[in-house]
């Protein structure tokens, strides 16, 4: 069910949920988090969806705050309250604020937000270098940022280093799991080894592809270079991983969805390593609602230098 509010309040918003809730027979303790997403028009339905994916392992109230750069017009809060078959496990508000309606998105949640619930905030698009310092990353114990998403995703990710928090995180770090799994149990079989030099192949401009590096050169203790170019071709995101020993080669290389391994002592074998959606990456970070040291240590530690 979607139910349309023009030219409201939060007071009536919340009045309405209530209603809806009660005429469903749906009550909010089944709720385990308010998610709070923060994103423009074009992006909208994008990010409400992978939300509403996400809701099924993680039941929340969804609060979309819906920018609109380019519109000017009277002060208005328009929202659009969606429930049932049109919100997954979850209850989604999206808020649509015009003119100085828009000026303080923290009011505009904080009357919707469940409460004694912890708060995670997303920004799926275009969003501050500092989320801590953000009107809605200073109510969030968790807060989600895209610095692919970002103009300059590199830069972006700069800023993050610089503006570290505890309960940061971003989807380029969250996108490099499967590989940091894969990764790890494979360097198991080759902890008596030397490493000398280790390489990424992945696109300069993939944020994911320097986290990896800077992961795999602060596990192992050594250089670490990404490259744009292999087998004469530009990479596009993430193609593969080359650690040299003193004696011998790990490599891992990914075409389409699947990597073949290769390795020292032992047989070419090959791994499914598909890329993640943003949902898949999405119930990631709600999983764990406190600090990722680890994406900590290796934002800090490497590109903060």
């Amino acid at each position: 069910m979607i139910v349309d509010m023009p030219s409201t309040t939060v007071s009536k918003i919340g009045k309405r949920l209530q209603e809806l809730r009660e005429a469903g027979g749906v009550v909010a303790l089944g709720r385990v988090l308010t998610l709070i997403v923060e994103t423009d028009l074009e992006n909208l339905e994008t990010a409400v969806n992978a939300a509403n994916g996400a809701s099924k392992l993680h039941p929340s109230r969804i609060i979309v705050l819906a920018k609109d750069q380019g519109k000017r017009g009277k002060d208005r809060l328009d929202a659009e309250i969606r429930v049932g078959g049109d919100a997954g496990a979850s209850e989604v508000v999206i808020l649509k604020a015009l003119g100085n309606a828009a000026s303080n998105p923290e009011s505009l949640v904080t009357g919707l937000m469940l409460p004694d619930a912890p708060v995670v905030a997303w920004w799926p698009s275009e969003c501050s270098g500092n989320p801590s310092a953000t009107a809605l990353g200073e109510i969030a114990s968790r807060r989600i940022t895209d610095a692919s998403s970002q103009p300059d995703p590199m830069a972006f990710l700069q800023q993050l280093a610089t503006n570290y928090s505890p309960g940061d995180g971003d989807m380029s770090w969250t996108r490099i799991t499967l590989w940091r799994s894969q990764l790890a149990a494979l360097f198991d079989s080759h902890k008596q080894r030397k490493v000398q030099k280790v390489t990424v192949y992945g696109a300069l401009s993939s944020p994911s592809a320097h986290l990896l590096a800077a992961w795999l050169g602060q596990s192992l203790n050594a250089k670490t270079d990404v490259t744009e170019a292999l087998d004469g071709k530009t990479v596009q995101g993430i193609a593969g991983v080359l650690i040299s020993f003193d004696s011998g080669e790990l490599s891992v290389l990914r075409s389409g969805q699947v990597a073949l391994i290769s390795q020292p002592d032992a047989p070419e074998s090959s791994v499914l390593l598909p890329q993640r959606s943003d949902m898949d990456c999405l119930v990631e970070d709600m999983r764990y609602l406190g600090e990722d040291s680890v994406y900590g240590k290796v934002l800090s530690g490497t590109l903060g230098s």
